[in-house]
Formats: structure tokens, sequence, C-alpha cells
């Protein structure tokens, strides 16, 4: 068994892989009614309270003599500069667990995690090995990278993406408009389907665009409408249409690479159904997740 930990600034996620399947065990954290996201030291402080409850659980499912080797997020992104308090967490309960066992720690980003769980979940660990493109779309991130292995992991690289707020963002902030729990991507998938609406053209310069504009169309449909439902539909099929047009321009300039559809907007229906032609990870590890670390944690061991 290989063990992963993941402590982003969403969600406390341990999990246990044997090389084939695996338990995941996770929990979002606590945000209060009409917030937008926590604090780096009140996530930091919350991650340090939910991972032994978290382990307990993993435990009671897992004996901790099978462990064979750990794996942690210690960043965002495997690029210089990156950087998060709320990862210290669990950096700190995997070099003590590993040490405890006499197991090695391997040091992942979170972003790389995100691309194992969905080609673990999606059945296409084969493309580990291989060039691909890949999208991470999230609360914090909305990046389209181009991935190539680099030993047992890979090396992701920003080609395109959002040049300010994330899609993650449009989705949480267009959730606190219309007064849906945060993060709001489940809530808003599910209030928009089945609503036809024209989405807004975000405009695109080669595979860069700007989503803050969006933000303000929201709240301009909104007032116009005064529907949950059309502003919702409004604000998915807006970003759905944008990720669409860029991967579309991406599979130009990359002819012949497969794309793989990351993180927790990759986990929006709209979006699955208008981009059915990618990879795309299962929804339940399409949201941030311990998973795709523990993945990691086995390829690495292997050498």
């Amino acid at each position: 068994m290989y063990l992963g930990i993941d402590t982003s600034n969403y969600t406390t996620s341990v999990a246990a892989f044997d090389g084939r399947d695996g338990v995941n065990r996770s929990r979002l954290l606590d945000v209060a009614p009409g917030q937008l996201g926590l604090r780096q030291s009140d996530a930091l402080f919350s991650h340090v309270k939910r991972l032994p409850v978290l382990m307990e659980q993993l435990f009671s499912a897992v004996s901790p003599g099978e462990i064979q080797a750990v794996a942690v997020s210690t960043r965002p992104r495997a690029v210089e500069g990156s950087y998060m308090p709320c990862f210290l967490a669990g950096v700190a309960v995997a070099k003590s667990l590993a040490a405890a066992l006499g197991v090695p720690c391997h040091e992942v980003s979170h972003q790389q995690g995100h691309v194992a769980a969905a080609l673990w979940s999606a059945g296409r660990m084969d493309l580990m090995d291989k060039p691909h493109l890949a999208w991470h779309l999230s609360g914090g991130t909305t990046e389209l990278l181009s991935i190539t292995p680099e030993g047992k992991n890979v090396r992701a690289e920003k080609i395109g993406g959002t040049s300010d707020i994330s899609a993650g963002q449009i989705m949480d902030r267009t959730g606190k408009l219309l007064a849906l729990p945060f993060p709001a991507g489940k809530a808003l998938d599910q209030l928009s389907q089945g609503v036809e609406v024209k989405p807004f053209r975000v405009k695109t310069q080669g595979l860069t665009f700007s989503l803050s504009g969006l933000e303000n169309q929201v709240v301009a449909f909104y007032q116009r409408t005064n529907s949950p439902e059309e502003t919702a539909a409004f604000a998915v099929s807006s970003v759905c249409d944008v990720v669409l047009r860029t991967t579309r321009e991406a599979q130009k300039q990359y002819p012949g690479l497969e794309v793989v559809f990351s993180g927790g907007v990759a986990s929006n229906l709209t979006l699955r159904r208008v981009c059915g032609f990618g990879v795309f990870a299962a929804p339940q590890f399409s949201t941030d997740n311990a998973m795709g670390v523990a993945v990691l944690a086995e390829r690495l061991s292997q050498g």
C-alpha cells in the first residue's frame, strides 16, 4: 500500500493505493456562509485539526504495516515560487509518518496529483508516460498545461488559461450572488441543468483569456433577469464555451495530443458534455483529493 496526503485550500484528504485500487478519505474545510474561502492561517489550522481524524478513518481500512511509501503535495505547482502555507500541515504528518514507518516520503505538487488522479480514475494511466495536454480547472487555478513524462512523475508547463481569476472563482462568486453554499460548483451545476441561454463570448488571445469581464457580465445578467436558474446557466455555459474554444485552438497547435480535464470544475456536467472528446477524471476524483498523490507514491517508489 502507498499513502498520499493532500491539504489544499479547500479540502483535507488522505488516500491509500495498492497499485490498482485505492481508498480516499476527504473533508471540505468549513467556510462561513457568505464567505469565499479561508485565509491561509485558518485553512492551516483546520487541516491540523482534521488530519488525525481522517488518518484514523483511513487506517481502520488499511494496516500501517502495509505502507511501503508516503507521498505528499508540498505546493500548488511544481514551478519556482509556488507556495501556500496550507500544505505545511500535510507535509508535517507525511514526513513524521514516513520516519516512524521507516519508508520513503516523496514530495509532489498538488497539480501533479490532480493529473495523476484524473488519469487513474479514467483508466488512462498510459498517458502518464506520453505527452498530452491537460486542463487544471479549480477554485484557484485555470491553466492549460503541456504534460510530458519526467521519470515516474510528469512535468506540467503552462501554455494557456486565464490571465486573472479562475473558472472556479467565477462559479463561487456566482454562487455567492445566488446565495448558494461554498464551494458553489455542485449547486450551480444542478441549478443550470436543462436551462438554455446564450453564453457570453469571452475574448481569447491565442490560448489565453481573461475571466474578470465575465464576472461583471454575470452580475448584469442576474440584474436583468432575476432568474437564479438562467444566471447559473449563463455563468456555466460561458466558462464552458471559452474552455472549448481554447481547447480546439490548442489541438491545432499541438496536433495528435489527447486532452485531459482535471480539477473541481472538471466535474461539471455541462463541461463534460461540451468537451466530451476529452479524458475526464471520475467526478469524485475531479475535486481536491489525495488519490493522485497516493498513485504517485506507488509510481515514484518503482524508481
